[in-house]
């Protein structure tokens, strides 16, 4: 009796491209259900929509309070003699402003020391110019008393 043998070679071949077809359909339908808008498996009533993100910024009032300690801070901080004429940049972390004070000038008012200052604003509103004083209270802290857009 003669034994004929067949070659599975074929078999083989289908069922490792099979396989193969299978793995990348399947990384298909999941990469599409994460990334795009078809929302094949019904997800979409899942997703909490008050959620609120960072990015956005917060009320302007609360920005420019911030951006004013701040400016005060590199204002009264700054060592007179040494900075003389050279612009001081501030940047508030908080905010994302950023500005130069192009001008300090110190002066007794009223028998409290006080600095006048002028510098801008960088932030996502645009830029603009202020002027601006602060003084030192009887506490030895410093207050700033003016902060105006001009």
């Amino acid at each position: 009796m003669v034994l004929i043998a067949k070659s599975n070679k074929r078999s083989k071949w289908l069922v490792r491209t099979s396989t193969h077809a299978f793995a990348l359909i399947s990384i298909a339908l999941s990469s599409t259900s994460c990334t795009s808008s078809l929302d094949l498996l019904g997800s979409a009533s899942k997703v909490d929509r008050s959620i609120s993100t960072g990015t956005v910024p917060r009320s302007g009032s609360e920005d420019v309070l911030s951006d004013e300690a701040t400016v005060r801070n590199a204002v009264t901080s700054a060592d007179l003699a040494k900075v003389g004429d050279t612009p001081l940049p501030w940047a508030n972390t908080a905010t994302g402003s950023a500005g130069v004070v192009s001008t300090i000038k110190e002066a007794r008012n009223a028998g409290r020391v006080c600095r006048d200052f002028k510098t801008t604003r960088h932030s996502y509103e645009g830029i603009a110019m202020f002027s601006g004083q602060a003084c030192m209270t009887g506490r030895g802290d410093w207050l700033l008393t003016a902060f105006d857009r001009q």
